[in-house]
C-alpha cells in the first residue's frame, strides 16, 4: 500500500479511530450495536419472507407476516431495512406517464417570475392539465383560473390526452372573461 491509513484519513477529514472501529466491526460483528446487529439477523428474515410471497409484499405486509410468525419488530425498521435494501413490492395500477419531453423544444419563458399575484381581473391566469385515475381508466383535465378572483374560467375533461381539449378550456376562460359577464366559478357540470 503506497499510502497510510492515518495520511488517508486527513486527506479525507476522517478520524483514523472512526476507520479503526468501522474494520474491527467488519471483522468482529460482536463489535457492532445493537441495533446493526439486530439488523443483520432481521434482514435475511425479511428476505426470507419476500420470497415466499414472490416479491410482492410491500413493507407492511412483511412485516404482519413477521409479527404473525413471532418475530417482534417495529414496522418503521421494517420499513427502514426494506429501503435499505432497496426492495419494493408490486403497485397496483399501472403508472401513467402524461409527459414525454422533446429536448429539442425549448422550455417556455417564466413571464411572472413565479409571482404569482394580479391586483386586477384577468391581470393573470394560470392554466394546469392534470389526471385522474378512475375505475374507468384514466380522466384527463384541465382548467384555467384567473390569479385574482381564484375563479375557474376554463375548464375540460377527456378520455384521452391530446392538446385540442387544453386549447378548448383556454377557449371557454376566453369566452366567460368577455367584459360585461360577471366572475363567477364556472359551472362544473358542462363537459
Amino acid at each position: 500500500m503506497q499510502f497510510g491509513v492515518e495520511s488517508i484519513c486527513r486527506v479525507l477529514r476522517i478520524a483514523p479511530s472512526a476507520y479503526w472501529r468501522h474494520a474491527a466491526c467488519q471483522k468482529q460483528p460482536a463489535f457492532r450495536s445493537l441495533r446493526a446487529q439486530r439488523d443483520a439477523g432481521l434482514v435475511p428474515q425479511i428476505q426470507r419472507v419476500l420470497q415466499a410471497n414472490l416479491q410482492v409484499y410491500g413493507a407492511d405486509k412483511v412485516w404482519l407476516q413477521l409479527n404473525r410468525e413471532g418475530v417482534v419488530v417495529a414496522r418503521c425498521t421494517v420499513e427502514r431495512l426494506v429501503r435499505q435494501l432497496g426492495l419494493k413490492g408490486v403497485r397496483r395500477g399501472k403508472a401513467q406517464r402524461i409527459t414525454i419531453a422533446d429536448p429539442k423544444v425549448p422550455c417556455p419563458l417564466d413571464r411572472v417570475n413565479r409571482q404569482f399575484m394580479a391586483n386586477r381581473p384577468n391581470q393573470l391566469w394560470v392554466s394546469d392539465f392534470t389526471y385522474v385515475s378512475t375505475w374507468q381508466g384514466w380522466v384527463y383535465v384541465a382548467f384555467v383560473i384567473d390569479v385574482f378572483s381564484r375563479c375557474v374560467f376554463g375548464w375540460r375533461h377527456s378520455s384521452f390526452m391530446h392538446t385540442d381539449f387544453v386549447l378548448d378550456a383556454l377557449e371557454q376562460g376566453l369566452y366567460d372573461s368577455k367584459p360585461g359577464l360577471t366572475h363567477k366559478p364556472s359551472n362544473l357540470s358542462k363537459s
